[in-house]
């Protein structure tokens, strides 16, 4: 064997061992290293994390800026965007536990005809995204009225004028759609006679005990909210604050789809109280997490490698005005992780879910070798 190839096989060892060695600096150092690598990536001004481990510990992680000097604090308010769908699911299943409704209802059952809206759908379909109905955010009509009418509420009715034909019939196939979710919230508001933030507040923030949770069209959200930044979706390539720019008419079209506010610390908690079996029976958790087409539940999505390394996960994605969010729960090992940034750009957030998600799950092995 020759000297260069001694040379070239004893650097292949070291560098193989090198990178097979453990990062053993502390969890929240390394937690906080990607959270400000990831930001200054992707030209992200700030982010807020929570991970709940299996044994109930919390870790609370912030990084970044709100606005100006103000950096982002473990309190802030983020739009969840569209987790709010599972929050809205898992009302329609305690519904059906307790015999006001039926998962295979047809919708014609508690709402009045619509145009482009078949009324031999489900309310199960409506869950999982199979009704075929038109996307109502796919009407350019629509982004143009919101834009002109900023200062007005859209009435959920109103809504429903600027939705066209369905994309299939119910039940053939798959496609992702806010006007799922708006019809659910209609119908839950008709069983129980009452509106979608009580019932929230009645039956989970309550019980839960979680204090930082608001539905922007029909509550007052706090002040501590975190600066969102973006070009309005005007795709011009600006990135300014768009905190105070007038969004009622945003608001009133997101309401059961996207409209929730919540801090990723209470977020976290709801993830782990459901997914861990304390707010649904366990049938109807298992009608939850029964992924069919698309990789869809019933509110809730099928991560293949949300974490890290191939682990499985299942949570949600969201997005609103300036801000995107990520909810995951690994089932294998019991965690919830939370991370929530102050802009509209999912590749950021995907690999900072990812990098937290990693780095936890190995700072969970090291806790399962000390025992």
């Amino acid at each position: 064997m020759s000297k260069l190839t001694q040379s070239f096989l004893l650097f292949a060892l070291v560098t193989g061992l090198l990178s097979c060695a453990r990062d053993v600096r502390p969890y929240d150092v390394r937690v906080k290293e990607a959270l400000n690598e990831g930001l200054q990536e992707f030209n992200v001004k700030g982010a807020s994390v929570a991970v709940i481990l299996p044994n109930g510990e919390t870790h609370r992680f912030v990084a970044g800026f709100s606005h100006d000097s103000t950096m982002i604090e473990p309190e802030m308010f983020f739009a969840i965007g569209s987790i709010t769908k599972n929050v809205v699911a898992t009302l329609v299943l305690q519904l059906a536990e307790e015999g006001i409704l039926d998962l295979d209802d047809s919708i014609s059952r508690w709402l009045p005809a619509y145009p482009y809206v078949d009324g031999t759908i489900t309310i199960r379909q409506l869950l999982n995204h199979t009704s075929g109905l038109y996307m109502f955010w796919d009407n350019q009509k629509l982004w143009d009225d919101l834009k002109r009418y900023r200062d007005s509420v859209f009435s959920p009715e109103t809504v429903l004028t600027y939705i066209r034909d369905p994309y299939f019939s119910p039940g053939r196939d798959f496609r992702y759609s806010n006007t799922n979710y708006l019809l659910l919230v209609m119908i839950c508001t008709r069983a129980t006679n009452s509106t979608l933030s009580a019932e929230l507040r009645r039956r989970f923030w309550g019980p839960l005990k979680i204090k930082g949770a608001w539905l922007s069209l029909e509550e007052q959200i706090p002040p501590n909210v975190a600066h969102v930044w973006g070009d309005n979706f005007n795709n011009d390539g600006s990135n300014r604050d768009l905190t105070f720019l007038p969004r009622t008419s945003h608001e009133s079209i997101t309401y059961g789809s996207s409209g929730l506010f919540m801090t990723a610390e209470d977020l976290a908690r709801w993830s782990d109280a459901l997914f861990s079996g304390r707010v649904l029976t366990k049938a109807s958790l298992d009608e939850m997490l029964n992924f069919g087409k698309g990789g869809y539940g019933l509110g809730v999505g099928y991560f293949r490698s949300a974490l890290a390394g191939g682990v499985q996960a299942v949570g949600h994605m969201g997005g609103n005005i300036g801000t995107t969010a990520s909810m995951v729960y690994s089932r294998k090992y019991g965690v919830s992780l939370v991370v929530m940034i102050n802009a509209y750009h999912l590749k950021c957030i995907g690999e900072l879910t990812e990098r937290v998600g990693e780095i936890t799950l190995e700072y969970l092995e090291t806790l399962k070798r000390k025992g």
